[in-house]
């Protein structure tokens, strides 16, 4: 394990802004783990898994990181019930590769697979079926947490309730996760059956999506964000679920899973992303899709993860990297939904990459983001002054409308509007004091939006 007193490392979210030099430490098991986080200086620790949190979650200026990935791997798995047993830093590619060609997938992903357990519980993470079956935090059967002071927890959501939901979504600040046992979930094939519908107005956009919910596990849309006017809320919706063995061709392998990384994007020159070039993308992307397909049999690579396909697409965006900026409104705020949109449009944020999806129930994490209602993400390069000034709007009308921002992948919130988007934040702070009550856990997260109070 590096010492923890020794080199520094500069590390950055997965945005590629701000970064900060911490002391890193690499454990290999979970032994050294705990006594990582146990070796917290003046500045904090905090963990980290594959740096993949798009702001500053994942940072701890002058401080330590402790860096999960060497302790990953299946611990135990229960063939009747489908829980996996499994160590903090694996992937969810490993979790994949091992379980999808054995007939079950994980309950829960978002848009990529390179994040690991212990990241994807601390970011209570939602995917494309939020509506159906919630965060993973909802599908997590029991968790080990490592303590500053030494020693471990067990935590479940029936017998350590608190605990278990302050962590789950907790950013990392609870302690660190050295395991966690998932239910997963059973497929008879790794194909989606997708619907996909190109669509030119916003209202008509939203009624899909309602009406989506119940038939379908999976949905998101791709929404134009440039798009103004009579164009606004062009977008293409895909939903759909998993196929059936039925519905494939003699002779495929129903279980097949070989994800590739197809693309190596080098470090693009600054000004790449640009209003011309995105305008010109989307409209290109808005013309492939086609206007009605039904039932098209998808990879798991290709409807869930499309952006693995090109290993540090990051770095198209240049060396000042960018930000994503995710909100959720409840339902019935639709109007904010339409002047974020029209706002982005008119400012003319170079944005190719923007969604829109519904959400659930909420879980009862106190930080935990999804909520019912709608959440809009769309990704811009940073370093736009005039930008900043209208994102900083755009969060007013969300917390006038009772939503809020995701943490995991904000980097420039107020830090008056918190209190506001999370209702519940000195309840976290409370059973977050109780496990470390020398505040020995820190990150340039909490300390940009005093987190902790």
């Amino acid at each position: 394990m590096t010492d923890v007193r020794g080199a520094r490392s500069l590390l950055r979210g997965w945005g590629r802004t701000a970064p900060s030099a911490a002391a890193v430490a690499v454990p290999t098991n979970a032994a050294e783990l705990t006594k990582a986080v146990g070796a917290a200086p003046a500045r904090g620790a905090v963990p980290r898994g594959l740096g993949r949190a798009y702001g500053d979650a994942a940072q701890n200026a002058g401080g330590l990181v402790v860096e999960t990935v060497g302790v990953s791997g299946l611990l135990g798995f229960d063939e009747r019930t489908g829980e996996a047993r499994l160590a903090a830093g694996t992937s969810f590619d490993e979790i994949m590769r091992t379980f999808v060609p054995k007939g079950w997938f994980v309950p829960v992903t978002p848009g990529t697979r390179f994040v690991t357990v212990g990241g994807a519980i601390a970011a209570d993470i939602h995917g494309k079926n939020h509506h159906a079956d919630g965060t993973l935090g909802q599908h997590v059967r029991s968790m080990e947490l490592a303590l500053v002071d030494g020693t471990t927890r067990t935590l479940t959501a029936d017998g350590t309730p608190d605990e278990f939901w302050a962590t789950c979504g907790g950013v990392g600040l609870t302690g660190t996760i050295l395991e966690a046992t998932i239910a997963l979930q059973p497929i008879e094939t790794s194909r989606v059956a997708v619907d996909t519908d190109r669509l030119t107005d916003f209202d008509d956009l939203l009624t899909r999506l309602r009406d989506g919910r119940n038939r379908h596990r999976y949905s998101v849309a791709w929404i134009d964000p440039m798009a103004r006017g009579r164009h606004l809320g062009r977008s293409v919706l895909t939903q759909g679920d998993f196929a059936p063995r039925a519905a494939l061709a003699p002779g495929d392998d129903p279980l097949a899973f070989h994800p590739r990384t197809t693309l190596t994007v080098p470090h693009a020159p600054s000004g790449l992303i640009n209003r011309a070039s995105v305008r010109a993308f989307n409209e290109l992307w808005f013309r492939k899709a086609p206007a009605r397909r039904r039932d098209e049999l998808q990879s798991i690579s290709t409807f869930f993860h499309p952006l693995d396909l090109a290993s540090s697409w990051n770095r198209i965006y240049g060396r000042r990297g960018f930000l994503q900026w995710q909100c959720l409104v409840p339902f019935g705020a639709e109007d904010v939904l339409r002047q974020c949109l029209e706002a982005l449009g008119s400012h003319g944020a170079p944005s190719f990459l923007a969604v829109l999806k519904t959400m659930g129930a909420a879980a009862p994490g106190p930080l935990s983001f999804p909520a019912p209602g709608w959440t809009l993400a769309l990704d811009v390069p940073a370093g736009s002054l005039e930008l900043a000034a209208v994102l900083d709007r755009l969060d007013d009308l969300v917390v006038g409308a009772g939503g809020r921002q995701y943490l995991a992948k904000d980097s420039r919130l107020r830090p008056e509007l918190l209190p506001a988007m999370y209702p519940r934040l000195d309840e976290w702070r409370a059973v977050r004091d109780r496990l470390d009550p020398e505040r020995r856990l820190n990150s340039d997260l909490a300390r940009r939006l005093d987190l902790l109070g």
